[in-house]
């Protein structure tokens, strides 16, 4: 984590620290001896929300061995909650809430940790270790173990760039390829992806510029017959650009163009103004938000096939309103959305769309989670004014009518028994 001016380097000797098997351990210049059990039973007990794909748990065991890792926040001392957000720079911004529980209940701090987009995995997982050790300090300098911590400073000519520093003045550009391929003796499937970005991004305004093309191929040999050949292309660029107006209110804009065979698209071009406020401040995005955004503007179709309701080309206006729904909090988590779009005048061409995800700990060891999507479906102009062939419907080359989409997931999880969870046992992977 850096601060402008230094860094601040934190080591942990904690002397085997509690699950070495040592007998004992000394403190207050050795005249009383600590066993090694109340070592155990005096660290405080640490419950590490973060998701797995951003914290590697069996290195934070291993590298952070003076606390107790436990399973559910009814059990901990601490609770950690980990949380990020992009930067402009194509790194992350993660924002660690420490939040003190039980006799450490009001004791909470908030510690940041900037991530560098060409950084590696081992690279961010010590970052992020680094100030993870800082934030649990608080909670074990007033016990035993603090015997056992050593504290090292380094001061370093290492910081932030400001746009004075900063000779790309938060200019991001990127360019990427990326293709796959599946071969048998009948059927083969290849595609690539091709994208260009340029982004900068500031305290006041964000910047956006996008291009990629994608194509895809497939293939497949049936006896007796005529081989069936699939191809689908999509092409799409956008300048985007919104400027902050104070903690709550931001506004902009965005221009786009696209293509794409499974829509019917030859050429959709659009543009038009949005605006959004955020109930909670910006500030706290992290943890909460609660986003009003409004979008309106023209789109100018031309389409490849005529369509159901005779349209070769047409001009249409279009609104948008959505309303986002996030929260982090100690006992779980819930992002919700609801969209309603609609074309002007003919508003009867509509499309609302809700989103939910909830996840709860409802009590020691036993969690719930239910999350879905459903759309009602009333603006499908682009359809084309034809019967599909089976290929296309099997092969998912056009997109179909409907009324609705719905999906959903519901799961619950009860753990029980132990309470720790500090040993790390790599044998075998995670089988």
């Amino acid at each position: 984590m850096r601060t402008p001016a230094i860094r601040v380097v934190i080591a942990m000797l904690v002397a085997g620290a509690l699950l070495a098997p040592r007998p004992a351990a000394a403190q207050n210049g050795g005249s009383q001896v600590v066993p090694q059990d109340e070592l155990r039973s005096i660290a405080p007990n640490v419950y590490l929300d973060c998701e797995r794909r951003v914290c590697d748990f069996n290195y934070i065991k291993t590298e952070i061995t003076f606390v107790n890792y436990v399973l559910d926040r009814q059990s901990a001392d601490v609770q950690v909650i980990v949380t990020r957000q992009q930067t402009g720079s194509g790194g992350n911004e993660y924002t660690l809430a420490f939040l003190g529980l039980k006799r450490h209940a009001g004791k909470d701090a908030t510690l940041k940790y900037y991530s560098k987009p060409t950084d590696t995995e081992d690279q961010f997982r010590r970052g992020l270790v680094n100030v993870l050790k800082q934030g649990l300090i608080p909670y074990v300098y007033d016990t035993p173990l603090a015997e056992f911590i050593s504290i090292s400073y380094a001061q370093k000519q290492d910081h932030r760039p400001t746009p004075a520093s900063d000779p790309w003045h938060y200019w991001v550009f990127g360019l990427g390829v990326r293709g796959n391929g599946e071969f048998e003796d009948q059927a083969e499937r290849y595609s690539y992806t091709v994208n260009a970005s340029a982004n900068r991004t500031t305290e006041a305004i964000k910047l956006r510029f996008y291009a990629g093309l994608n194509y895809n191929h497939r293939r497949y040999e049936i006896p007796d017959e005529e081989p069936i050949i699939s191809i689908s292309k999509r092409k799409n660029a956008s300048v985007s650009i919104f400027k902050s107006i104070d903690g709550h209110w931001s506004w902009g804009g965005t221009v786009s163009v696209s293509s794409s065979t499974y829509d019917n698209a030859r050429l959709f071009s659009s543009i038009g103004p949005a605006v959004e406020f955020n109930i909670f401040p910006y500030a706290d995005a992290t943890r909460r938000e609660l986003r009003l955004q409004y979008r309106a503007g023209l789109t100018l179709r031309d389409y490849y096939e005529i369509t159901v309701y005779g349209k070769e080309k047409e001009n249409l206006f279009y609104q948008a309103l959505q309303a986002v729904l996030e929260i982090k909090e100690p006992w779980g988590s819930i992002g919700a959305s609801v969209q309603g779009s609609t074309f002007i005048p003919d508003v009867k061409y509509n499309n609302l769309r809700a989103d939910l995800g909830v996840y709860v700990n409802l009590f020691k060891g036993f969690s719930f989670n239910v999350g879905g999507r459903y759309s009602r479906i009333r603006d499908q102009l682009s359809l084309p004014g034809r019967e599909y062939t089976p290929e296309e419907i099997l092969l998912e080359l056009k997109r179909l009518a409907s009324g609705y989409y719905l999906s959903f997931e519901v799961g619950f999880n009860y753990r029980f028994g132990s309470i720790y969870s500090n040993v790390v046992n790599p044998r075998f992977g995670n089988m």
